[in-house]
């Protein structure tokens, strides 16, 4: 986030939070670290193929405590041989997360990972991560779905300013390269950027809700 990994997302915002943002935005970089933000030094992150790990260990890099799930064990198993948690199911990433990240294949994969049984948006409705980025490969009406569904859902406690848990569509550009350098571009709405919600002053470490 900036320096230590999703850099300067959204529209300006630097009046009321201390922050300045740009929309169109450079992240996951593997600069030195420095401390994460509150609510959000947990970040869980689902789908480790050929995008997911190289922006999840930029996070662990930028000394985050991540989280990672994946259906392919041998990814998971590169990750945990580096003494990386893993997590058996999307569930699971989320009951350990302050945020969740997903880097998913297909619009199937992500209805799955959200509302599919143990599903990020388990807990009967009950959730404890404030923020939830999307930036998987999907079409807008499973966004929207997606959405819907998680304006029904609530924190289980709050965090920071956020009241309800948030959603975040943020597709990215500038494939592996990117990725694995930590230049990836994060598209994200103008209007998203209104109700940016992270209570830090790091002028550098942007969200935005959907």
């Amino acid at each position: 986030m900036g320096g230590v990994g999703w850099r300067r997302l959204g529209s300006k915002l630097r009046q009321r939070w201390g922050w300045e943002s740009r929309l169109r935005a450079r992240g996951f970089s593997s600069a030195p670290a420095a401390p994460p933000p509150p609510h959000m030094e947990s970040v869980g992150f689902i789908g480790l193929g050929n995008m997911g790990s190289h922006m999840a260990r930029n996070l662990v890099r930028a000394g985050y405590r991540v989280s990672v799930h994946d259906i392919n064990e041998d990814a998971m198993n590169k990750f945990s041989d580096d003494g990386i948690p893993t997590k058996r199911s999307p569930l699971e990433v989320s009951e350990s997360s302050d945020v969740v990240i997903t880097m998913l294949p297909s619009s199937a994969h992500v209805l799955d990972v959200y509302s599919g049984g143990n599903g990020l948006l388990g807990n009967g409705g009950h959730l404890g991560p404030w923020l939830y980025i999307d930036s998987s490969t999907v079409d807008p009406q499973t966004s929207r779905t997606i959405s819907t569904d998680m304006s029904r859902c609530s924190l289980k406690e709050r965090k920071g300013y956020a009241e309800k848990p948030m959603m975040l569509d943020a597709p990215v550009s500038g494939g592996v390269p990117a990725a694995e350098a930590g230049t990836l571009t994060f598209m994200v709405p103008f209007l998203a950027s209104q109700n940016l919600l992270l209570p830090s002053e790091n002028t550098e470490t942007l969200l935005v809700k959907n």
